[in-house]
């Protein structure tokens, strides 16, 4: 069944976010939704604060930060740099070449991420210098974000749109594409579990029209973007 923009509005669950306060949200969706497009416009065009758990991760990563000891301890020292870095490609290697070390390794990371994140929402919060801190992750319903933020909210696009965009814009192959998919939680998962679904499968000014009307209140300078083409939202 193809979802439209119409339906999303009529179903829309009521609003947990308000005036006054930092809001906190989740974002989150499947592989080429278009979160990067969704998450630029609204950092764009609201006081928000967007935290991408991808960036946390590399930098719990690095020297002085949480995770680093345990996966040196974990990865040996050949992984590091010559600066005693944690180095991506090394790191990736050393996986590679002994699977084992992948769940011990997400074992350190993603309760590192967890807590790193949660922290710099509870700052956020006393600070009270915006009016949206924004949360991105693939992850967020499976780590348990539900709890943490005022609303969730799901990025969509239709498969096929998903895929053509993949292939695209990251020259990924049909089957790494469906292996991707098959990896993350269905449509339905997503959207029972999600307080506002965005239809990003056409333009974006369709998209932006959708956030503007959750949020317009909100808006720097009470004006609707102009949106550029389909072909240049980003997954």
């Amino acid at each position: 069944m193809k979802w439209t923009v119409t339906q999303e509005v009529t179903g829309m669950k009521q609003s947990k976010i308000s005036k006054g306060k930092t809001n906190i949200i989740g974002i989150t969706g499947g592989v080429g939704a278009g979160k990067s497009t969704i998450l630029d416009y609204i950092q764009e065009n609201y006081n928000a604060r967007v935290i991408y758990s991808d960036q946390v991760a590399n930098d719990i990563k690095k020297k002085g930060y949480p995770a680093y000891d345990e996966l040196v301890e974990i990865l040996g020292k050949d992984v590091l740099d010559e600066n005693l870095e944690i180095d991506k490609s090394r790191m990736a290697e050393a996986i590679f070449r002994d699977r084992s070390l992948l769940d011990k390794v997400n074992n350190v990371l993603h309760p590192a991420v967890n807590t790193f994140i949660i922290s710099i929402i509870d700052k956020e919060r006393a600070k009270r210098e915006h009016d949206l801190v924004i949360v991105e992750a693939a992850l967020l319903i499976e780590n348990g974000y539900k709890d943490i933020v005022d609303e969730l909210w799901y990025v969509y696009a239709d498969e096929d749109t998903r895929r053509t965009r993949l292939k695209a814009f990251r020259g990924y192959s049909d089957d790494k594409i469906s292996n991707i998919f098959k990896g993350q939680l269905s449509e339905e998962e997503f959207r029972k579990n999600c307080d506002l679904v965005i239809d990003n499968s056409n333009s974006e000014s369709e998209a932006f029209k959708q956030i503007d009307n959750k949020l317009g209140e909100w808006k720097k300078d009470g004006k609707f973007r102009t949106a550029g083409s389909e072909g240049s939202i980003r997954t």
